[in-house]
């Protein structure tokens, strides 16, 4: 994983496990690496994966189970609505990006739809 500069390591770490879940890498209930494993994994501190872990934590997306590590929650609603807010914030960031390059917002669907026509082989869909 590379980082960005202007970001704190801890939530970049907290928005890659978050996209785990929403890609469903990582499943309600499904015991998630440890703090050493993903702390070595992502070449970071375990402190600093520790701290994305207590935030992840306090807003109820992972669990704690006493000597047993964190597990994603099983609350498919909370999951839902965090896929939901990563796929708005996502979609926030592109048309920000469009705008700064001229595209304006009823010029939006058209761009995409043509795009789309012409990758529609691409494989990735």
């Amino acid at each position: 994983m590379e980082f960005k500069d202007n970001i704190p390591i801890y939530i970049q770490i907290e928005q890659y496990l978050y996209r785990q879940i929403a890609m469903n890498k990582l499943k309600p209930g499904e015991k998630i690496p440890s703090v050493r494993k993903l702390a070595v994994d992502l070449t970071v501190n375990v402190n600093t994966v520790q701290r994305a872990l207590q935030r992840m934590n306090d807003q109820g997306i992972l669990y704690t189970k006493r000597g047993e590590g964190n597990f994603v929650t099983e609350d498919t609603e909370l999951i839902k609505a965090s896929r939901k807010e990563l796929i708005d914030s996502e979609l926030t960031e592109f048309i920000h990006n469009m705008e700064i390059l001229g595209v304006a917002r009823g010029e939006l669907l058209g761009t995409l739809n043509k795009y789309l026509e012409d990758h529609q082989d691409d494989g990735n869909s």
